[in-house]
């Protein structure tokens, strides 16, 4: 029988016993379903051309409270003090200071609530629980915050162009800043959006956008007729249904832990090892695959994520997307990877540390994001060795990817072969992050002869690294040269040095061209 631990509503405790799962999930997956009807009526009955902005902030507030308190009762409490003591920051703190504190706090109280919940409650537990959606809401806290310093504190010649089209030039309302962190759509999963996005579309002026030519330039205002986002969720859910059967049928045959099974070490060939280490992390993605497509599918529902018309006119609806299964699985280097898995994560990263930092940003970026998912060892291994492992990749695809760009078949050969070595990585990495504890991450490594990390340390002290000019705005100065990928089905991420944080880099460009447009 499925536990009947929960600090929400037990009304759904027969269905828990049915379908034998944690009655913490069943209340995490129905309240889900309810909110993609309830966004479905949301847009039909509370289209911003039908009501006004002030009932839907409320509406949307009050729907994702309820949402809250369902699932994880008092707990959901946490979520109006974290919010509320951040708004009271970013009132009477100054603007020049204002971010840092609330970065500061919202961070640590998160930590604070990660702490208590893992080493006095129930360490190990991957069952729903109220750090899960407070992570969302302090991403979205950090980013309004650094957002309103940009556009009420900071120059325009002073920002990036990602930063000055997402500054907020006015202090929000207190409601307006409570439906956007703690909204019926986002509050249980995300995904993370700008505050200015969101704004937009409760106003009912993400349609009203201009049409981007090759460049990035704005050519056109497109004045269109409102697409509908249905074929757009209706696919999503299709995912999320083959997703969610993968992970119920095929995941719990491949557990992560069998790869430091005693016998299975003893036993099994190295090339057996490596296959399995590769099938079991990859039956552990379609728990994510679900769970961020089904948030990005209620989102649509409602009528946000439309991110314009590609060059053809058709409606994209990709604007807040966490994830791109296709390049994740064909990944032929690690940043692509990384740039295509948490989206959203990796942009609130890029915002609110990597561009902000002067010193060593790619290991404090890492570092940002391992406190952030948790106070799990395991967490804090998997993050320092993707810091070896971006750099070490970036270090050997800079010495050798030109030697075999042409003639085709020899880019084809290099490509099986990155793609092989960059799976095998990036299972060998997140391993830590699955286990969670020190002793069985070790106990995987060791076993491994810690061949990766060593390789990586090689490849770092043998190979020439790729120097940048002392002073130069990386920042800057590469995203004009990568305005056109997004339309041609390419990697949309930059190439700023760290891989993880500059995640769609020139989705940021895009979307600052469109904010200069629609003026808040």
């Amino acid at each position: 029988m499925a536990t009947t631990s929960t600090t929400g509503s037990t009304l759904l405790q027969p269905l828990s016993n049915a379908v034998q799962l944690p009655i913490d999930q069943v209340n995490f997956v129905v309240c889900q379903l309810f909110a993609l009807l309830a966004a479905v009526w949301f847009r039909t009955y509370l289209h911003s051309s039908k009501t006004s902005s002030f009932i839907r902030h409320i509406v949307a507030t009050l729907l994702g409270l309820y949402l809250a308190l369902f699932c994880f009762g008092w707990y959901a409490l946490h979520f109006l003090v974290q919010s509320g003591i951040s708004y009271c920051i970013m009132v009477i703190i100054g603007l020049e200071n204002m971010h840092t504190c609330c970065f500061v706090f919202a961070l640590g109280y998160l930590t604070a609530c990660q702490v208590t919940r893992v080493y006095i409650f129930d360490y190990g537990q991957y069952s729903a629980d109220f750090s899960g959606p407070m992570m969302i809401i302090t991403q979205k806290i950090t980013s309004l915050a650094c957002e309103i310093h940009d556009g009420m504190f900071r120059k325009d010649e002073e920002l990036t162009p990602s930063r000055r089209g997402l500054a907020v030039r006015r202090m929000p309302s207190l409601l307006e800043y409570l439906s956007y962190t703690c909204n019926f759509m986002g509050i249980l999963a995300g995904p993370l959006c700008s505050y200015k996005d969101y704004v937009t579309f409760i106003e009912g002026r993400s349609y009203r956008v201009a049409q981007s030519g090759e460049r990035g330039k704005e050519e056109i205002q497109c004045e269109r007729t409102e697409p509908s986002p249905n074929v757009a969720v209706i696919q999503k859910l299709c995912i999320c249904g083959l997703s969610l059967l993968f992970h119920l049928t095929v995941s719990s045959t491949l557990p992560v832990e069998y790869n430091i099974d005693e016998h299975f070490q003893a036993t099994a060939s190295w090339p057996t090892r490596v296959i399995y280490l590769y099938v079991s992390l990859l039956a552990a993605r379609p728990k994510y695959y679900f769970a961020w497509t089904l948030a990005d599918a209620i989102n649509n529902a409602a009528g946000f994520g439309f991110r314009g018309y590609d060059k053809n006119g058709a409606a994209r609806w990709d604007l807040i997307s966490n994830l791109r299964i296709q390049q994740i699985e064909m990944s032929t280097s690690f940043k692509m990877f990384l740039d295509n898995w948490n989206i959203q994560t990796a942009l609130w990263l890029k915002r609110v540390c990597y561009e902000r930092t002067s010193a060593s940003p790619t290991i404090q970026t890492f570092v940002l994001s391992a406190v952030w998912h948790g106070v799990y060892p395991g967490y804090y291994l998997t993050f320092l060795t993707g810091v070896l492992m971006t750099l070490a990749a970036r270090a050997v695809r800079n010495n050798f990817r030109h030697y075999f760009v042409e003639p085709p078949q020899l880019k084809l050969l290099y490509d099986v072969l990155t793609w092989i070595v960059t799976q095998i990585a990036i299972s060998y990495t997140v391993v830590p992050f699955v286990l969670l504890s020190v002793k069985p991450s070790f106990t995987f490594y060791s076993s491994w002869y810690y061949s990766l990390h060593s390789a990586g340390i090689l490849a770092l002290l043998l190979l020439p690294g790729k120097k940048t000019p002392r002073g130069k705005n990386t920042h800057g100065s590469v995203q004009p040269a990568r305005s056109k990928k997004l339309d041609k089905g390419e990697n949309s991420l930059g190439r700023n040095s760290f891989s993880t944080t500059n995640s769609v880099c020139n989705q940021s460009q895009e979307m600052a061209s469109r904010h200069s447009s629609l003026k808040q």
